[in-house]
């Protein structure tokens, strides 16, 4: 036999062996990618049996939201005023502080009134 046909055959014999083993390799990539597909498509189904039940809701979800969206402005301009009141200035630390005063202003005693002494 000749040394050509031996190799020709060999060589064929190991481009069968070797598209086998690609072969084999690649069905079980694949069939570990169907798997995971059919988990991902029951979670899917499982998503869209609970949005099923949140659509008829949505209408309503939505016209709260557009109210609340127009409301946000006159929201944001009454925080504007708040926080131009309530700005924050550092006191001069060189400065004498203020005395207490109390919140009511003055305050005067009933006492007197009571036993019939009216103080002016």
């Amino acid at each position: 036999m000749n040394k050509y046909v031996v190799f020709t055959v060999i060589d064929i014999v190991a481009l069968v062996a070797g598209l086998a083993i690609y072969l084999y390799i690649v069905g079980r990539q694949l069939t570990k990618v169907a798997t995971s597909l059919e988990e991902a498509a029951d979670l899917v189904w499982k998503i869209k049996a609970n949005a099923d039940d949140i659509e008829p809701n949505l209408t309503q979800t939505n016209t709260t939201g557009n109210v609340v969206a127009g409301a946000l402005p006159l929201l944001y301009t009454m925080a504007e005023g708040i926080v131009v009141g309530a700005t924050y200035v550092a006191a001069d630390p060189h400065a004498a502080p203020e005395p207490a005063r109390p919140a009511m202003g003055v305050r005067r005693s009933r006492m007197m009134e009571g036993v019939g002494a009216i103080s002016d």
